[in-house]
């Protein structure tokens, strides 16, 4: 992954406090997808939203030890403690509430398992979903929802 890409994402540049955070890969489109996905469904406004690619972004992965320049991965930054791969997918569709807590009786199975499965689909995201040359612009209405 070129960690050289314009990311165009950022609007703010504060983390709001009680706010859970979903950083991603802001050029890949199976990740914005789940992005537009998240904030569409989420009544209580409980999300924040990062791309991996920003400098700001990733000052905030050092505060919790976290150096990793991998984009392979979403990270939920949750109650100071951070969930990635399967875990965070499922920890997000819990916190969505309604249907998508279901999600959360995967939990059971294994983690090698699940992430597994996730990385097979993370390694072929661009091939099968594609890939965008800069992160994705939000809306007006969801300025907020994203820090840099």
């Amino acid at each position: 992954v070129n960690l050289a890409v314009v990311c165009l994402c950022t609007r703010n540049q504060n983390k709001m406090p009680g706010k859970s955070i979903i950083l991603f890969d802001g050029v890949c489109n199976l990740c914005n997808g789940f992005v537009n996905f998240i904030i569409q469904r989420d009544k209580k406004n409980s999300f924040q939203f990062g791309s991996l690619q920003s400098a700001k972004v990733q000052e905030l992965l050092k505060q919790y030890n976290y150096t990793s320049t991998q984009m392979s991965t979403v990270i939920l930054l949750e109650n100071e403690k951070i969930h990635t791969q399967s875990t965070a997918v499922i920890k997000i569709a819990k916190q969505l509430g309604g249907m998508w807590a279901l999600f959360n009786a995967f939990i059971i199975v294994p983690g090698f398992i699940r992430d597994f499965l996730y990385n097979l689909v993370a390694r072929h995201r661009y091939r099968l979903f594609g890939r965008r040359d800069a992160c994705m612009i939000p809306g007006s209405e969801w300025n907020a929802k994203f820090i840099e």
